[in-house]
């Protein structure tokens, strides 16, 4: 039986946090599915095709793991994939009870598929794409926080 994993989000941008979480994923499960969501309702600095094509650069390594998008009911993409877990990272306490609601909702709508919870290493635990977006538009070096690729295209969203 192959195990079968979503990591959905914005991934606007892709961080080394969501690498690590991936990594970390990819020795869980057969096949992770980085499942990139359309949701303009966060006015993303990236379009959804450039989203997608930055995660399976910085993902390619990752042999087990594939880059699509969504733009559907996340519990209904899982099930169109044959996933039974979704996967979500967890930074801080702060982050506990949005992802503890999000998970709750999705058992309610989809109860045979199961949350779980992967922390990025220590060195990531600062990090979000909000805070790198904001990084980036004021100039600064954002070098250690995304993969060259990301660091280029979002610092020319900012020249």
């Amino acid at each position: 039986m192959n195990k079968i994993a979503i990591y959905p989000g914005t991934f606007d941008p892709i961080t080394h946090g969501h690498r690590d979480i991936v990594m970390r994923a990819s020795q869980l499960f057969d096949r992770v599915i980085i499942a990139v969501s359309e949701n303009t309702h966060k006015n993303p600095a990236f379009e959804f095709d450039e989203r997608i094509a930055l995660a399976k650069e910085v993902l390619a390594e990752y042999k087990h793991a594939e880059v699509i998008g969504f733009n559907n009911l996340l519990v209904d993409f899982a099930r169109e994939q044959n996933a039974n877990t979704i996967i979500r990272g967890l930074r801080a306490v702060s982050d506990l009870e949005y992802e503890f609601q999000l998970a709750s909702m999705n058992r309610k709508l989809s109860p045979n598929i199961e949350t779980i919870f992967l922390m990025p290493d220590e060195q990531y635990t600062y990090l979000s794409s909000s805070i790198v977006r904001q990084v980036a538009e004021l100039k600064g070096d954002i070098s250690n926080f995304v993969h060259p690729s990301v660091a280029k295209a979002l610092t020319g969203k900012h020249s």
